[in-house]
Protein backbone atom coordinates (compact mmCIF):
# COMPACT_ATOMS: atom_id res chain seq x y z
CA UNK A 1 0.00 0.00 0.00
CA UNK A 2 2.70 2.19 1.07
CA UNK A 3 4.54 1.70 -2.29
CA UNK A 4 1.32 2.42 -4.65
CA UNK A 5 1.02 5.95 -3.15
CA UNK A 6 4.75 6.37 -2.76
CA UNK A 7 4.74 5.75 -6.89
CA UNK A 8 1.31 7.79 -7.21
CA UNK A 9 2.97 11.00 -5.32
CA UNK A 10 5.65 11.13 -7.68
CA UNK A 11 3.79 12.50 -10.70
CA UNK A 12 2.09 15.38 -7.72
CA UNK A 13 5.53 16.35 -6.58
CA UNK A 14 7.54 16.79 -10.27
CA UNK A 15 4.57 19.23 -11.00
CA UNK A 16 4.85 20.98 -7.90
CA UNK A 17 8.68 21.06 -8.51
CA UNK A 18 8.18 23.14 -11.61
CA UNK A 19 6.79 25.98 -9.64
CA UNK A 20 4.28 27.04 -11.78
CA UNK A 21 1.26 28.69 -11.97
CA UNK A 22 -0.67 25.77 -11.02
CA UNK A 23 0.27 22.09 -10.70
CA UNK A 24 -3.23 20.48 -11.70
CA UNK A 25 -2.89 22.27 -14.90
CA UNK A 26 0.88 20.63 -15.53
CA UNK A 27 -0.68 17.55 -14.55
CA UNK A 28 -3.62 18.16 -16.71
CA UNK A 29 -1.41 18.95 -20.28
CA UNK A 30 1.00 15.94 -19.81
CA UNK A 31 -2.24 13.71 -19.30
CA UNK A 32 -3.74 15.38 -22.25
CA UNK A 33 -0.12 15.06 -24.62
CA UNK A 34 0.60 11.52 -23.67
CA UNK A 35 -3.27 10.91 -25.11
CA UNK A 36 -2.43 12.24 -27.89
CA UNK A 37 0.68 10.25 -28.73
CA UNK A 38 -0.87 7.17 -27.42
CA UNK A 39 -3.81 7.55 -29.93
CA UNK A 40 -1.66 8.19 -33.13
CA UNK A 41 1.07 5.47 -31.92
CA UNK A 42 0.42 1.80 -32.12
CA UNK A 43 -2.87 1.66 -30.57
CA UNK A 44 -4.65 2.47 -33.47
CA UNK A 45 -4.33 -0.76 -34.48
CA UNK A 46 -5.42 -2.87 -31.19
CA UNK A 47 -9.15 -3.57 -31.72
CA UNK A 48 -10.45 -2.35 -28.14
CA UNK A 49 -9.06 1.04 -28.70
CA UNK A 50 -10.78 1.20 -31.93
CA UNK A 51 -14.19 0.01 -30.69
CA UNK A 52 -13.79 2.58 -27.80
CA UNK A 53 -12.76 5.25 -30.53
CA UNK A 54 -15.78 4.81 -32.47
CA UNK A 55 -18.14 4.77 -30.09
CA UNK A 56 -17.03 7.99 -28.61
CA UNK A 57 -15.10 9.76 -31.42
CA UNK A 58 -12.61 12.73 -30.39
CA UNK A 59 -14.03 16.44 -29.85
CA UNK A 60 -13.00 19.33 -31.74
CA UNK A 61 -9.78 20.04 -29.76
CA UNK A 62 -8.69 16.81 -29.62
CA UNK A 63 -9.43 16.16 -33.63
CA UNK A 64 -7.23 19.16 -33.88
CA UNK A 65 -4.11 17.49 -31.61
CA UNK A 66 -4.32 14.61 -33.55
CA UNK A 67 -4.22 16.49 -36.89
CA UNK A 68 -1.31 18.42 -36.31
CA UNK A 69 0.36 15.19 -34.90
CA UNK A 70 3.13 12.98 -36.62
CA UNK A 71 0.73 9.93 -37.88
CA UNK A 72 -1.93 11.40 -40.51
CA UNK A 73 -2.94 7.78 -41.73
CA UNK A 74 -3.32 6.79 -37.73
CA UNK A 75 -5.90 9.81 -37.75
CA UNK A 76 -7.53 8.90 -40.98
CA UNK A 77 -7.75 5.37 -40.34
CA UNK A 78 -9.84 5.95 -36.69
CA UNK A 79 -11.50 8.63 -38.66
CA UNK A 80 -13.00 6.07 -41.64
CA UNK A 81 -13.98 3.35 -38.67
CA UNK A 82 -15.62 6.13 -36.59
CA UNK A 83 -17.17 7.84 -39.69
CA UNK A 84 -18.75 4.02 -40.66
CA UNK A 85 -20.30 3.46 -37.39
CA UNK A 86 -21.58 7.41 -37.25
CA UNK A 87 -23.06 7.21 -40.52
CA UNK A 88 -25.16 3.84 -39.27
CA UNK A 89 -26.27 5.60 -36.18
CA UNK A 90 -27.57 8.58 -37.61
CA UNK A 91 -29.92 7.21 -39.76
CA UNK A 92 -33.16 6.64 -37.85
CA UNK A 93 -32.58 9.66 -36.20
CA UNK A 94 -32.59 10.79 -40.00
CA UNK A 95 -35.49 8.74 -40.44
CA UNK A 96 -37.55 10.02 -37.53
CA UNK A 97 -36.35 13.74 -38.21
CA UNK A 98 -37.84 13.58 -41.83
CA UNK A 99 -41.10 12.19 -40.72
CA UNK A 100 -41.87 14.62 -37.76
CA UNK A 101 -41.19 17.38 -40.69
CA UNK A 102 -43.29 16.57 -42.95
CA UNK A 103 -45.76 16.17 -40.73
CA UNK A 104 -45.36 18.95 -39.12
CA UNK A 105 -45.38 20.59 -42.33
CA UNK A 106 -48.86 18.28 -43.38
CA UNK A 107 -50.86 20.35 -40.50
CA UNK A 108 -52.93 22.69 -40.52
CA UNK A 109 -51.65 26.56 -38.94
CA UNK A 110 -54.83 25.07 -36.12
CA UNK A 111 -52.98 21.85 -35.79
CA UNK A 112 -49.56 23.55 -35.21
CA UNK A 113 -50.28 25.72 -32.36
CA UNK A 114 -52.27 22.33 -30.52
CA UNK A 115 -50.31 20.47 -27.88
CA UNK A 116 -50.42 17.91 -30.85
CA UNK A 117 -48.52 20.37 -32.66
CA UNK A 118 -46.19 21.43 -30.06
CA UNK A 119 -45.05 18.08 -29.79
CA UNK A 120 -44.27 17.24 -32.88
CA UNK A 121 -42.39 20.32 -32.62
CA UNK A 122 -40.45 19.24 -29.53
CA UNK A 123 -39.80 15.87 -31.09
CA UNK A 124 -37.97 17.45 -33.90
CA UNK A 125 -35.56 19.72 -30.91
CA UNK A 126 -35.22 15.95 -29.48
CA UNK A 127 -33.93 14.43 -32.37
CA UNK A 128 -31.60 17.07 -33.04
CA UNK A 129 -30.04 16.95 -29.62
CA UNK A 130 -29.92 13.13 -29.85
CA UNK A 131 -27.64 14.24 -33.46
CA UNK A 132 -25.93 17.09 -31.59
CA UNK A 133 -24.79 14.26 -29.42
CA UNK A 134 -22.60 12.58 -31.33
CA UNK A 135 -20.68 15.31 -31.27
CA UNK A 136 -20.15 15.57 -27.91
CA UNK A 137 -18.40 12.77 -26.77
CA UNK A 138 -14.55 12.56 -26.68
CA UNK A 139 -12.20 9.45 -25.66
CA UNK A 140 -9.20 11.52 -25.10
CA UNK A 141 -11.78 14.15 -22.30
CA UNK A 142 -13.11 10.98 -20.53
CA UNK A 143 -9.43 9.38 -20.01
CA UNK A 144 -8.00 12.70 -19.19
CA UNK A 145 -10.65 12.98 -16.52
CA UNK A 146 -10.18 9.64 -15.64
CA UNK A 147 -6.67 10.64 -14.67
CA UNK A 148 -7.54 13.91 -13.31
CA UNK A 149 -9.88 12.36 -11.24
CA UNK A 150 -6.63 9.83 -9.92
CA UNK A 151 -4.32 12.66 -9.36
CA UNK A 152 -6.83 14.74 -7.07
CA UNK A 153 -7.18 11.64 -4.56
CA UNK A 154 -3.27 11.89 -4.35
CA UNK A 155 -3.30 15.50 -4.25
CA UNK A 156 -5.84 14.90 -1.01
CA UNK A 157 -4.07 12.10 0.30
CA UNK A 158 -0.40 14.27 0.29
CA UNK A 159 -2.49 17.27 2.40
CA UNK A 160 -3.71 14.71 4.43
CA UNK A 161 -0.76 13.19 5.42
CA UNK A 162 2.56 14.91 4.12
CA UNK A 163 3.40 18.31 5.95
CA UNK A 164 5.97 18.88 3.58
CA UNK A 165 3.34 18.87 0.87
CA UNK A 166 1.42 20.79 2.34
CA UNK A 167 4.28 23.51 2.95
CA UNK A 168 5.38 23.63 -0.77
CA UNK A 169 1.26 24.17 -1.48
CA UNK A 170 1.09 27.21 0.85
CA UNK A 171 4.42 28.43 -0.75
CA UNK A 172 3.80 28.07 -4.17
CA UNK A 173 1.99 30.30 -7.19
CA UNK A 174 -1.07 28.29 -5.91
CA UNK A 175 -3.51 27.30 -8.73
CA UNK A 176 -5.86 28.23 -11.54
CA UNK A 177 -9.09 29.61 -10.91
CA UNK A 178 -10.78 26.48 -12.39
CA UNK A 179 -8.93 24.17 -10.60
CA UNK A 180 -8.98 26.17 -7.03
CA UNK A 181 -12.56 26.08 -7.46
CA UNK A 182 -12.76 22.37 -8.22
CA UNK A 183 -10.41 21.68 -4.95
CA UNK A 184 -12.70 23.63 -3.19
CA UNK A 185 -15.72 21.95 -3.85
CA UNK A 186 -14.19 18.53 -3.24
CA UNK A 187 -12.63 19.30 -0.02
CA UNK A 188 -15.51 18.74 2.14
CA UNK A 189 -15.29 14.94 1.40
CA UNK A 190 -11.55 14.06 0.41
CA UNK A 191 -10.66 16.06 4.23
CA UNK A 192 -11.18 15.37 7.79
CA UNK A 193 -13.83 18.27 8.90
CA UNK A 194 -11.14 19.20 11.60
CA UNK A 195 -8.64 20.25 8.41
CA UNK A 196 -11.00 21.98 6.33
CA UNK A 197 -10.85 25.53 7.74
CA UNK A 198 -6.84 25.27 7.39
CA UNK A 199 -7.18 24.35 3.43
CA UNK A 200 -9.58 26.43 2.59
CA UNK A 201 -7.75 29.18 4.58
CA UNK A 202 -4.60 28.18 2.47
CA UNK A 203 -6.22 27.67 -0.84
CA UNK A 204 -8.13 31.72 -0.55
CA UNK A 205 -4.68 32.95 0.54
CA UNK A 206 -3.05 31.52 -2.01
CA UNK A 207 -5.35 33.13 -4.55
CA UNK A 208 -5.20 36.28 -3.26
CA UNK A 209 -2.08 37.09 -2.93
CA UNK A 210 -1.70 35.56 -6.92
CA UNK A 211 -4.26 37.14 -8.00
CA UNK A 212 -2.63 40.09 -6.93
CA UNK A 213 0.93 39.18 -8.37
CA UNK A 214 -0.75 38.56 -12.00
CA UNK A 215 -2.88 42.22 -11.71
CA UNK A 216 0.52 43.92 -10.77
CA UNK A 217 2.28 42.16 -13.67
CA UNK A 218 -0.44 42.76 -16.35
CA UNK A 219 -0.66 46.52 -15.01
CA UNK A 220 3.17 46.57 -15.72
CA UNK A 221 2.39 45.16 -18.97
CA UNK A 222 0.22 47.56 -19.96
CA UNK A 223 2.69 50.98 -18.41
CA UNK A 224 5.34 49.33 -20.57
CA UNK A 225 3.76 50.70 -23.74
CA UNK A 226 3.54 54.05 -22.04
CA UNK A 227 6.72 56.00 -23.44
CA UNK A 228 7.29 57.40 -19.90
CA UNK A 229 8.11 54.13 -19.06
CA UNK A 230 10.15 53.06 -22.00
CA UNK A 231 13.76 52.86 -20.13
CA UNK A 232 11.94 51.16 -16.97
CA UNK A 233 12.75 47.31 -16.50
CA UNK A 234 10.18 44.65 -17.64
CA UNK A 235 10.15 43.03 -14.42
CA UNK A 236 7.99 39.51 -14.55
CA UNK A 237 5.95 41.04 -16.96
CA UNK A 238 6.88 40.07 -20.75
CA UNK A 239 4.89 37.03 -19.91
CA UNK A 240 2.33 38.67 -17.92
CA UNK A 241 -0.73 38.34 -20.65
CA UNK A 242 -0.55 34.44 -20.96
CA UNK A 243 0.48 33.84 -17.21
CA UNK A 244 -3.05 35.57 -16.50
CA UNK A 245 -5.17 34.28 -18.91
CA UNK A 246 -4.32 30.93 -17.87
CA UNK A 247 -4.55 31.79 -13.87
CA UNK A 248 -7.71 32.95 -14.64
CA UNK A 249 -9.45 29.75 -17.23
CA UNK A 250 -6.70 27.38 -17.11
CA UNK A 251 -3.64 26.65 -19.18
CA UNK A 252 -4.27 27.16 -22.86
CA UNK A 253 -1.93 29.94 -24.29
CA UNK A 254 1.74 30.68 -24.10
CA UNK A 255 4.60 27.86 -22.93
CA UNK A 256 3.55 24.44 -22.16
CA UNK A 257 3.31 23.98 -18.32
CA UNK A 258 5.05 20.67 -18.44
CA UNK A 259 8.40 22.23 -20.08
CA UNK A 260 9.90 19.26 -21.37
CA UNK A 261 6.68 18.01 -23.52
CA UNK A 262 6.19 19.18 -26.39
CA UNK A 263 2.86 19.51 -28.56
Amino acid sequence: MLMRYHIDTIPLWDAMKLEGECLLCALERKTELGEAERYLGASVMEPDTRIQVNARGFCRQHQAMLFVGDNRLGHALMLESHMIETRDRVKKPFARLRKSAHTFAEASLMSRMSKKGQSARGQLAELADELAGLSHTCIMCDSIAENMARYLRTFFFLVKTDEEFRQALKDSKGLCLPHAAQVLREAPDALPAKELPDFVDTICDLETKNLDRMQEDVSWFIKKYDYRYKEEPWKDSRDAVERTVNKLRGWCVGKEPYPEEKV
